[in-house]
């Protein structure tokens, strides 16, 4: 009872301690709480995977109610702006200089052929530079043609029938918006991010103050140490979270189809995850500035280009896919999207949470191992 009595009187000071020393450094603060909603801000409304407003010549050399029906459902559309040409050369020409990114060319047998019951190809040429946008752009392009087309095989008329026809339905996403991707992922950036940080510098500064040494002549042990650095800083990353939480719900419209309390449990396991690998970082390289930059290097650097938030992993080399599953980011990620956008699937939720909660056991182990009460380390 006196040992616990003890623990408590010391975890009490530290604990105290660590928190004057964050109201005493508004970067913490900054850094948990105002950083997570500007990246928010700057994500969620500068980076989206959508092509809207794309300009796109269309050159008609059938000038048939038909054709002019068909064009009209590409000058509705929100993803295009439709610049109409006389000729194929004129939107070859604004498509070299970059003026349009695409050109649709209805040729002048196109009603002939619709009310004959053949196919009536319409061509579609794209700007080729950026392979993905080329694609997104192509796929809306097909969607339009295959709804116009699917309204007039509807009322009867003229048109090619298919042996086949695709009655298509979106799940998880029904708007199909890149933001409901986006935003839940940038969650797991902010995270990172901010348990990282928060803590690779911790112990490293008290280093570089000279601190350091008037905390090894306390009766402070190894683990009342890591738990006066990880306690104050789990509760500030988390609030830095439930803001994020909060801004990607009620301003970004983002559906959140799972449960908070789920939610809260695993972020807690990624969050501790993140603040045991900075508090390694911090308490091997004793150096705030050389922390914070291996920190960034190896903690959210691989959290961008290795999780499958920007690029589709699945691409990748098997090499770079094995890489990945060392990123503590890559399970969140996951462990976001699904809570997100489909709820609590446990068959996605359990093994993400699991392998999170092996790595914070790990990192904070070996980081419990790192923290010396010795001068020389």
């Amino acid at each position: 009872m006196m040992k616990f009595g003890l623990f408590i009187l010391r975890m009490r000071g530290i604990l105290l301690k660590e928190s004057f020393q964050i109201l005493r450094d508004p970067s913490s603060i900054a850094l948990a709480l105002v950083m997570p909603i500007v990246l928010l801000f700057i994500f969620g409304y500068g980076v989206t995977l959508d092509a809207n407003d794309v300009p796109i010549a269309v050159v008609a050399d059938d000038h048939s109610t038909q054709s002019t029906d068909l064009i009209k459902r590409f000058e509705l559309s929100e993803n295009f702006t439709v610049v109409p040409v006389l000729t194929t050369a004129q939107g070859e020409q604004l498509l070299a200089e970059s003026k349009v990114d695409g050109i649709i060319h209805i040729q002048d047998n196109f009603t002939e052929k619709l009310q004959s019951g053949n196919t009536a190809p319409v061509q579609l040429i794209i700007n080729g530079v950026d392979a993905n946008r080329t694609r997104v752009i192509q796929g809306y392009a097909q969607a339009i043609l295959g709804e116009w087309s699917s309204i007039r095989i509807s009322r009867g008329d003229d048109t090619a029938s298919s042996a086949v026809t695709i009655n298509q339905r979106v799940w998880f996403n029904e708007a199909v918006e890149s933001r409901n991707f986006m935003v839940p992922g940038l969650i797991t950036l902010i995270m990172t991010l901010t348990g990282i940080l928060l803590t690779s510098l911790v112990i490293a500064r008290e280093w570089e103050r000279g601190t350091m040494e008037a905390m090894l002549v306390t009766p402070l042990r190894r683990i009342d140490i890591l738990l006066g650095k990880i306690i104050p800083y789990y509760i500030l990353g988390m609030g830095g979270m439930g803001l994020s939480v909060g801004f990607a719900i009620v301003v970004f419209k983002v559906p959140f189809r799972g449960s908070i309390t789920v939610l809260f449990l695993l972020s807690s396991l990624f969050m501790l995850a993140s603040l045991g690998f900075g508090l390694l970082l911090s308490a091997t390289i004793r150096n705030q500035f050389v922390a914070a930059q291996i920190s960034i290097i190896t903690g959210f650097l691989p959290a961008v280009f290795l999780t499958g938030l920007i690029f589709d992993l699945e691409s990748t080399p098997q090499a770079i896919q094995i890489i990945s599953l060392l990123v503590p980011a890559h399970y969140f990620i996951s462990i976001s999207h699904t809570l997100f956008m489909a709820g609590d699937i446990w068959s996605v939720l359990l093994p993400n949470g699991l392998v999170l909660a092996a790595m914070s056991l790990i990192f904070i182990a070996v980081a419990y191992k790192k923290i010396t009460k010795r001068l020389e380390g």
